[in-house]
């Protein structure tokens, strides 16, 4: 999976995403219907691999317990518009309707609001009256102060996350969250992120994550990577956090769960992050363009409000289905954009995977026609892969 170059400042590699591999067949197949694609985070069982994004075009309750109920999770942003405003889809409904050149300061100004910490609870048990597990995000910034009121109100999962997350953070001008302390004394799991090195990745384990998440800038609505330059390619980066797992577990015996987080757009891209080494993925995107998603066939990025430096933007997807159709199918699209989970089922039968664990030791190659070959009349004709 790496070629490594020489250059003035050091080795260089060559790094992979998702379009620039394939997954190679095995020598047995299975039917896609008796592999086992249950996943545990956090000692927390999910029947299907998926995490929504914690992106208030993704998740609001009503999404959240929907993902609950088709064996995912949905996760919810307690520092976005739904804990910011008691009716936030009047908002949502004025923001996608803001002309293109006014939208980014129409964002930044309606997250200026600040949080009221009752909404935090009260969206909280919206959840947990409906039976599900309630799983929630926030910055470090705001980690020690609000999820005590989340996990009083019944958070069962916390995610705590930014851009890029380390254990070593230096500021001279702000209180810096001690993450290990801080999953020490939590009582209930957390999930770390993001990041995109094996370096970070071990070190966050280290400090008591029940899973990490990996992706720096891959999203349909980040443009962290234009911002500031920075980001790995999805399939690089979850292979090297794969490989800090699995040093993990060998020296402790404990097992985290890797997250690819951002960067896929269709089922077989789900079956690459697994390939690669992830237990889980976590979608945006895919599921914005679900019936019930609060952004009303629209998507932007968590980093869109920030009032400095935005590094993300609304972007359209139109709404192409229920969720449960695209998690489960059927499917009335030829591009691979629903029924993911019937996609990654039918990937890891003919890879001859009957387990996630399985799934993640299957061959992968360097495919840089991946796309292309043979998909001529698709690409001149604007349908499937030609998109």
């Amino acid at each position: 999976m790496e070629n490594w170059f020489r250059s003035d400042k050091g080795l260089l590699r060559t790094t992979y995403g998702f379009d620039d591999v394939s997954l190679v067949p095995g020598e047995i197949t299975i039917d896609p219907q008796e592999v086992d694609i249950t996943t545990t985070i956090g000692g927390e069982k999910l029947d299907i691999p998926i995490l929504g994004a914690a992106m208030d075009g993704v998740i609001d309750p009503r999404m959240a317990v929907e993902m609950g109920r088709l064996g995912g999770w949905g996760v919810l942003n307690l520092e976005g518009l739904f804990t910011r405003y008691d009716d936030p889809y009047s908002i949502i409904e004025e923001m996608v309707n803001q002309p293109r050149e006014k939208v980014t300061d129409f964002i930044q100004e309606v997250y200026r609001v600040p949080i009221k910490e009752h909404l935090v609870g009260e969206r909280i048990q919206e959840i947990k009256r409906e039976g599900v597990k309630a799983v929630a995000s926030l910055t470090p910034s705001k980690a020690e102060t609000l999820s005590k009121v989340a996990q009083e109100a019944g958070l069962d999962i916390l995610v705590i996350q930014s851009t890029v997350t380390t254990l070593r953070y230096h500021s001279s001008t702000s209180q810096v969250l001690d993450l290990e302390k801080f999953c020490r004394e939590t009582p209930i799991p957390v999930i770390l992120g993001n990041c995109a090195t094996y370096k970070v990745a071990l070190d966050l384990m280290k400090a008591g994550a029940a899973g990490i998440l990996v992706g720096i800038g891959p999203g349909a609505a980040c443009t962290t990577r234009a911002v500031l330059g920075i980001g790995v390619p999805q399939v690089t980066a979850t292979w090297d956090a794969a490989r800090a797992r699995d040093t993990y577990l060998k020296a402790t015996g404990k097992y985290v769960a890797v997250i690819t987080d951002g960067g896929m757009r269709v089922g077989g891209d789900i079956a690459k992050a697994i390939a690669s080494g992830a237990d889980a993925v976590m979608l945006g995107s895919p599921l914005a363009s679900a019936q019930e998603a609060p952004g009303k066939g629209h998507h932007w990025g968590m980093a869109t409000p920030d009032p400095n430096l935005p590094r993300g933007t609304l972007v359209k997807v139109e709404i192409k289905g229920t969720l449960k159709e695209i998690l489960l199918g059927p499917s009335h699209l030829t591009d691979g954009t629903m029924n993911l989970v019937g996609a990654l089922r039918s990937s890891m039968g003919s890879l001859g995977a009957k387990t996630i664990r399985e799934m993640q030791e299957v061959e992968i190659v360097v495919a840089p026609s991946i796309w292309t070959e043979g998909k001529f009349l698709q690409r001149t004709q604007g349908v499937g892969m030609g998109k």
